[in-house]
């Protein structure tokens, strides 16, 4: 086998890598949602717990394919990548504090608070998407739907459920065919 063909192979290989790991990432994070979203429908006061704990998962899984993409990309520091992601996620936890003292105030109840802050969830990892990639910006923006559905629909969970199933088969199948065509 020639050089060059060695390194399209070895390409091939590390894009594919990358994309399995985003890919299951997407799956892990809607996955997480859907517990978020049974959560919040049974007891909305544990459902902000659950949202707050999530901030910081998806901060942590952010970081971890900052690294990753930073591998990938040449120029690309681990050190600015860190930055960029801890003050991005430091914000976004903030955010949520800021939140959690107005429910402090009463000036939110538990039910309303959960969905500000799946909201402050899905604006920041639909905007990490931006750097990290669409499947990031998928998460977002399922989050961002749930909250939504959640507020206008009694029985939310199935329609979410639903959705769910929607974004994971398209994100599957562009996969597939996008694996096809490497």
């Amino acid at each position: 086998m020639a050089q060059d063909e060695k390194k399209i192979v070895a390409n091939r290989k590390m894009v594919r890598r990358g994309s399995r790991i985003e890919e299951f990432v997407l799956i892990l994070l809607i996955l997480l949602s859907l517990v978020g979203v049974v959560i919040s429908d049974y007891s909305p006061s544990e459902g902000y717990r659950y949202w707050m704990l999530m901030i910081v998962i998806f901060g942590f899984i952010s970081v971890f394919l900052g690294i990753v993409e930073s591998k990938k990309q040449t120029g690309s520091l681990v050190k600015d990548i860190l930055v960029v992601q801890v003050i991005h996620w430091l914000g976004a936890m903030l955010t949520v504090i800021a939140v959690f003292l107005l429910l402090q105030a009463e000036k939110l109840n538990s039910e309303s608070t959960g969905m500000v802050i799946l909201l402050i969830l899905a604006l920041a990892t639909f905007i990490d998407g931006i750097r990290l990639g669409w499947r990031f910006c998928m998460a977002g923006i399922f989050l961002g739907t749930t909250s939504v559905i959640s507020a206008f629909f009694q029985d939310f969970v199935t329609i979410v459920i639903f959705l769910a199933l929607i974004i994971i088969s398209f994100t599957l199948y562009w996969e597939k065919r996008a694996l096809r065509r490497a």
